[in-house]
Order: structure tokens, then C-alpha cells, then sequence
């Protein structure tokens, strides 16, 4: 059975050949060849890809270095595929951008404690930059091909990324996506200090959320409300509940945005290439505001509904709570009121809110100075949707390019930008940044058609555990660092691993053998077992084809055609693998190079058995051609996941670069040889060109 499942096609046009060979009626360009049928059939409906691509990956903040989540839920899948699309639409066309997040609560709460505690003596600036020096060595040690690693807080980036938010800030309020609100902002009245927004801890308000930690106004799962909602706060600093008093800022009009996104998910569903659990929790928030109220708490039914502004009811039977829908934020906040004055307890659902775009903490991205809105700085988050524009910006003038030709790659029909997130962030990426891009293009009395809009897209990856649990940074459960991995694993045996976890279609926990408790370090370690496919498979196919030629073709690659069952299992792999790279959809990609190296590795051990057996060198040399140029297509296809390896394997070749340019994919290796008419240089005895960690020779 094939990649696409057709067999039985294929054997039913082979038996319809033969039959017409067998009779010989029709003439002879009127013979139907069933691999020809086949190589039409592969080839049809192929990808449409841009002809320039960003590509992006979520900021890590800057009070951390990178964990093992960071690489192998966001930069690997990012990497990949942004090397993936240089092969494909040519590496002048692709730029790869993220950088550290500068700013934000979690990063001033980490420098505060640090600072108190006396483990760091420098400004926070210095303390960013420390950490952002550490991300960009572990992004490097991990082969994350990135053409800028910025920084929203210090350097050119920071001064790019200041002119990105006044332009955005400018616009938006141009376009009237802007909004004053005087929102609670939570105070400590012991240490007579606003709360920023990790320095308020409590429970979230919407319903159903199992998260263990939220904060003012959002919560570990990425839940946005209100200050106002968020259930019995506490200070972290005073350990006491803080009170609240109003705060002016800036406030994107969110919640007036639901027709407009709704568009957007409509359209998105008729694309192939989208991942509809990331459809799916974005239209969770499309919803209209409710507000779920549990049967017992109500005395009077009757009497409270008479008392809430308009609504509807969804009373299911079943259910302990009566939801009450209203048709917009004002009136549900009315009905909340309604229900605080009676003391009744409730939840709310999830639901478009104004989204903050200014805060007063000093430590950040300034807000331009407008009517009596003055001194503020950008909310973290708002700036760091569109950083990305900022570090392209800034990317273009460092290779000597107008920086304004950012356009031509975020907002051009023949451009694309991919954006890759883990899935808590699906709201900032998939909502608030869509309306907030939305509203650059035009005003709100007049918006742009969100099927027109060529917006970015978002591949959100579901969580990666570890040992089966959620951790990270702000938990009980600390996970690894992405250093430390490399003291017990290649860079390839993990960045092939993490692709094959399938975080596409569900969370999945990390498993490394050398993390378990002692008792249960037992049996395959599913790192290694992922990497085998790169160590041993391929790495014994390479090198044994390599002796081959050393010792009976004086190092050199025989002439020749490939056999037409070894051009079309090329072809099925090559295209099978183009269509999953083009949905994401990497833990396939990942399949088809195990069946596709698995079969070339079997072929050749069997071949030249009975090669050896006769001494037919005929038939060494054909076994010899089809071999390499099986492992010709296979560099291609690993060349986005194993980039040190398959540069290795290249240079022995004395091929080109342009050997793994999709363009000439299936012709012969001999053109991309730099001197064809020269020995290959020759391969001393057991040289890997895909390498074990030191540490797994020890093991054994």
C-alpha cells in the first residue's frame, strides 16, 4: 500500500498494460503505462506555495533561558519549516525572525526578587540581556536557523520596535479601533503600590477553566476577563487581598470585533492547510457574553430575571447552572451587577473583552503622549504581536535593504507570514492580533474584508508535557532546561523526536530515559528510538554506499538512470512529504522518511547481498545508482530536520548547495556535483555522518 492508499489502482492499469500487450490492439502511443499513470497521479493537486514567507516563532520572555518546551513546542516546527521553505522558494525569499520578550510582569517580578534578595546586582536591562544572550546560544546550539534573534528592550531592535508602535498606535486611533476606558486596577494599600499584572494572584472567572494560577486579567490558560472578575485576589507582595481603584488607559474596542472575526474563522475553514482545534478555540471566544448561574443560588427565578437587562435563557435540565446570554459586554456587565447586589455567586463564559493596550509601569514600550494620556507604556502583550514586524524591519536594514519593503512581506497576495505559538496563546494571536492587523488596514466605520485579508497564519501546537505533567518555569514542576538535554542527546536525535510527538493533534509528554526515576529507566528510549532512524538507518546506508564505491569504483559515481520503481517511490515520498510540510503537519513528515529510508536501506542490503554472492559488478552499479540517488531525494527531505548531518553528507559528495533546491529535485545527483569527473573524497572507516551523543557510547 501506498502513501495515498491507491494499490490496487495501480495493479488494476498494470493488468489493463498487459492485456493490450497480450492482444495487441490500439496503437502504440494509445498503451497505457501504469507507472506514468502513477507519476500523474503523485503529482496532481501539489501545494501552492508564496513566493515570500516570515516566519516567526513566540517570544520567550526575557527573565528565563529556554526550556525544553520552548524548543521542542515552538523553534523546532518553526525551524524546520523555515528551512523547508528556503529549499522550496529559495532562501532570498524566506526570513526567519523572533526575539526576546523584554517586558512584561513576569520579568519585573523576577528582576524585583532578585534584586531583593540580592542575586543581581544590575539594572534590568542588563538582567534581559543576560537572558536574552542565553536563549540566543541554546536557539544556536539547537541548529534554529534564525536571520534575526532581536530584542524588544535594548539595541537596534528596540529603537525599530518604538517607530512599529507609534505607527500602530497612530493608526489604530486614526482608525477607531482605539478606546479610553478607566478600568479597577488593583492597589496594595500596605505598600501603597499598583499591582502589576503577576503580583495579583486569585481564581479565573470563566467557567470550566481548570488553570491553576490567575492573575488580573488573565490566567495560565489564556483566558482574558477583566480586573474586575477575577475571583478572591490576593498580593503577592502583602499576601493580603489588594482594593481596587480606576485606572485610565488605552483599550483596543475587542469586543465590537465578533462579526468581523467570525468572517475571518469562515473563511479559514476552507483552507487545507489549518488547524481547526486552533479554529475551534478561537471561536470559543466568538461567543456571545453569558453568564452561568448554578440553580441553587437562585430563590427566585422569576423575580431575578425581571431584575437583568434583556437576555435569553439556556435552561438544560441536566445541567446544574441556567445560562443567561446577553447581546453585548455592557449588558451582561449590568447583569453582574445585578447578581453581586444579591449576593449571588456565578461564572462567566468566554467572550471578546476590550483588549488592554496601555499600562503605567515604567519598565516598558511608550505610548505616544495624546490628549491627557500621558507617561504610559504599551501592555506586553499588544507590542509583542507586532514585534515580529519590528525585527523584519530591522532584519532588512542590516542586509542593506529598505526597511519600509517590510510590506512586501507582510501584507502582499504573494507573501505569507507563519506564525508559530503553543496553544495558550491562541487568543493573542489567532483574535487579538487578527483585529489589530485588521484594524491598520482600515477604518472600523469601514473595515477590510477579513476573506481578502491576507493576515497572517497561525500553526498553534498543543502542549508538550514532561513525564507526563504540565510544567513549566511558574510551576511546581520545573522542566529541563534545553542545554541540559544536550548533555545526553544530539541536537538531531531531539529536534527529529520533538517533530514525531504529533503536537498537531494533541498535547503529548516528553519521555527522555535518562529523566525517569532509576526503576523505571527500562526498555527503548523513545529519544533514541526516534533518532536511530538518522544514526543508524540512514547514517549505515550513506556510509555503506560510500565503501562501496571507494572499493569497486575507484570513488567514483557510476553513470546510469535510476530504475523507475526507485524514480516513483522518490516521487510518492517527495510529494507526500511537500503536502503534509505545507499543513504543519510534521509528525507525518516524519513517517514518510522512516518508510522512504527503511525501504531504500532494505533495498540495497538485499541487492548487493546478491551482488556480492555472483561478484556481478553490473549489478553493483546499478544497486550503486539507484541508491544514491535515493539518497539524493532523502537529503532534501532531511535537510529541514537534520541540517549538520545532511551538510556532512553533501560535502563528502562534493555536491552543491543547490542540491536540496525542490526546483531540480528529481534530476540526476551527477549535475550537482561540484568535479563529477573527480573520486569522491574518500570515507575513513566508521565515520557517522549523523552522530551519537558521547554520552550514549559510555551507556554501552
Amino acid at each position: 500500500m501506498n502513501g495515498f492508499g491507491e494499490k490496487s489502482v495501480w495493479e488494476e492499469k498494470e493488468r489493463e498494460n498487459e492485456k493490450r500487450k497480450g492482444n495487441g490492439s490500439g496503437r502504440g502511443n494509445e498503451k497505457i503505462s501504469a507507472a506514468s499513470e502513477k507519476r500523474k497521479f503523485i503529482e496532481k493537486d501539489r501545494p501552492v506555495f508564496p513566493k515570500r514567507a516570515v516566519v516567526t516563532a513566540g517570544m520567550p520572555y526575557g527573565n528565563k533561558e529556554l526550556h525544553f518546551g520552548h524548543i521542542g513546542g515552538v523553534f523546532v516546527h518553526a525551524d524546520t519549516y523555515a528551512r523547508f521553505l528556503r529549499d522550496r522558494i529559495g532562501k532570498e525569499n524566506v526570513i526567519f525572525v523572533s526575539g526576546t520578550d523584554c517586558y512584561g510582569s513576569p520579568i519585573l517580578e523576577s528582576y524585583r526578587k532578585l534584586k531583593e534578595s540580592g542575586a543581581f546586582d544590575g539594572t534590568i536591562e542588563e538582567y534581559v540581556r543576560k537572558n536574552h544572550l542565553a536563549q540566543k546560544k541554546a536557539l544556536d546550539d539547537y541548529e534554529i536557523s534564525l536571520n534575526l534573534y532581536g530584542a524588544s528592550g535594548f539595541g537596534r531592535t528596540k529603537e525599530v520596535h518604538q517607530e512599529v508602535s507609534n505607527y500602530v498606535f497612530e493608526t489604530l486611533l486614526k482608525h477607531h479601533y482605539l478606546v479610553k476606558m478607566s478600568t479597577p486596577q488593583f492597589f496594595d494599600e500596605e505598600k501603597q503600590v499598583f499591582l502589576n499584572g503577576r503580583q495579583v494572584v486569585g481564581k479565573c472567572p470563566i467557567e470550566g477553566c481548570q488553570s491553576d494560577k490567575a492573575y488580573a486579567d488573565e490566567c495560565s490558560m489564556g483566558h482574558q476577563y477583566m480586573p474586575s472578575e477575577l475571583i478572591d485576589p490576593i498580593s503577592t507582595l502583602s499576601k493580603k487581598p489588594p482594593v481596587v481603584k480606576n485606572v485610565t488607559n488605552w483599550y483596543v474596542r475587542l469586543d465590537e470585533c465578533r462579526d468581523m472575526l467570525k468572517e475571518r474563522v469562515e473563511y479559514l475553514r476552507t483552507k487545507k492547510d489549518e488547524r481547526k482545534y486552533t479554529l475551534n478555540t478561537i471561536e470559543e471566544f466568538l461567543k456571545s457574553p453569558v453568564i452561568y448561574v448554578q440553580r441553587k443560588q437562585i430563590s427566585d427565578r422569576k423575580r431575578l430575571e425581571e431584575m437583568l437587562p434583556a437576555h435569553t435563557v439556556v435552561d438544560e435540565e441536566k445541567k446544574a447552572s441556567i445560562t443567561y446570554v446577553f447581546e453585548n459586554l455592557t449588558e451582561r456587565d449590568k447583569a453582574r451587577e445585578v447578581l453581586n447586589s444579591l449576593g449571588i455567586h456565578f461564572r462567566t463564559g468566554k467572550t471578546l473583552v476590550p483588549f488592554r493596550l496601555s499600562g503605567n509601569v515604567e519598565w516598558g514600550v511608550k505610548v505616544p503622549d495624546v490628549d491627557d494620556m500621558k507617561d504610559l507604556t504599551f501592555w506586553v502583550w499588544p507590542e509583542s504581536l507586532w514585534a515580529p514586524i519590528s525585527f523584519t524591519k530591522a532584519y532588512l536594514e542590516q542586509i542593506g535593504k529598505n526597511p519600509d519593503e517590510y510590506v512586501r512581506w507582510w501584507n502582499d497576495p504573494e507573501a505569507q507570514v507563519y506564525q508559530f505559538i503553543g496553544e495558550d496563546n491562541i487568543y493573542f494571536y489567532g483574535i487579538a492580533e487578527m483585529a489589530i492587523f485588521a484594524g491598520l488596514l482600515s477604518d472600523k466605520e469601514n473595515p477590510v474584508n477579513m476573506k481578502e485579508c491576507n493576515l497572517p497564519q497561525i500553526i498553534a501546537n498543543n502542549h508538550i508535557l514532561f513525564l507526563d505533567k504540565k510544567a513549566s518555569s511558574s510551576s511546581d514542576i520545573k522542566p529541563p532546561m534545553a542545554e541540559d538535554l544536550l548533555s545526553y542527546y544530539t541536537p538531531e536525535q531531539l529536534r527529529i523526536h520533538f517533530l514525531s510527538l504529533g503536537l498537531a493533534n494533541k498535547s503529548v509528554s516528553f519521555m527522555p530515559k535518562v529523566y525517569l526515576p532509576k526503576e523505571k529507566q527500562t526498555g527503548v528510549d523513545t529519544v533514541l528510538k526516534d533518532g536511530n532512524l538518522l544514526t543508524n538507518v540512514f547514517n549505515r546506508l550513506v556510509r555503506s554506499c560510500f565503501y562501496t564505491i571507494q572499493k569497486y569504483c575507484k570513488g567514483m559515481l557510476p553513470e546510469g538512470e535510476p530504475d523507475e520503481e526507485i524514480m516513483l517511490k522518490a516521487e510518492e515520498a517527495a510529494f507526500t512529504y511537500e503536502r503534509h510540510m505545507y499543513r504543519h503537519e510534521f509528525h507525518s513528515i516524519t513517517y514518510v522518511l522512516d518508510d522512504y529510508i527503511r525501504y531504500l536501506n532494505k533495498y540495497y542490503t538485499n541487492s548487493i547481498r546478491e551482488a556480492e554472492k555472483n561478484d556481478d559488478q553490473e549489478a553493483r552499479e546499478r544497486i550503486l545508482v539507484n541508491c544514491f540517488y535515493g539518497i539524493r531525494i532523502a537529503l532534501v527531505l532531511l535537510h529541514p530536520i537534520a541540517p549538520a548531518g545532511c551538510e556532512k553528507v553533501r560535502e563528502y559528495l562534493g555536491a552543491e548547495e543547490t542540491i536540496y533546491c525542490w526546483d531540480t529535485i528529481f534530476e540526476p545527483i551527477k549535475r550537482f556535483l561540484i568535479n563529477p569527473e573527480v573520486p569522491r573524497k574518500e570515507l575513513l572507516p566508521r565515520v557517522d555522518f549523523f552522530e551519537h551523543h558521547p554520552s550514549q557510547f559510555e551507556e554501552k
